[in-house]
């Protein structure tokens, strides 16, 4: 069986205080309640920094550039009907103030408190390298 590819792309906003940005995914999508980095499914014909940077203003109403994106790592996780690859990219520099645009909750959390939220599992092995990194 061969499973669907997905392209999902996450990002990890940090604060002047080394935080990072977690949103809550509201009930009635999938794996609602947990915790998740912001970011999005990558469309057709898009590349994986157009989509975060689509989904950032769409999600949380914050606006960035392609040159404030800087890859740290990514998943790679295989669910029960699709396989999901995730970049996942540091950014630093926004203009905005975060806000949820789509019901979900928003957290400012320090990296060593990551895993204290119930995450996707794909969400996971995200957290050692952004803690080593901050």
């Amino acid at each position: 069986m061969t499973l669907k590819l997905v392209l999902v792309a996450a990002a990890a906003l940090v604060d002047a205080d080394h935080r990072v940005l977690i949103a809550k995914r509201p009930e009635g999508k999938a794996m609602a309640g947990l915790w998740e980095f912001p970011g999005g499914k990558v469309e057709a014909g898009e590349r994986p920094e157009e989509a975060l940077l689509r989904e950032l203003h769409e999600e949380l109403g914050v606006e960035t550039q392609t040159a404030c994106l800087a890859p740290l790592t990514f998943a790679s996780h295989a669910y029960d009907d699709f396989h999901l690859l995730m970049p996942l990219y540091v950014i630093r520099r926004w203009t905005g103030h975060p806000k949820p645009r789509e019901g979900q909750d928003l957290a400012w959390v320090r990296p060593n408190q990551l895993r204290s939220y119930p995450m996707p599992e794909a969400d996971g092995p995200l957290i050692a390298p952004l803690i080593d990194l901050l």
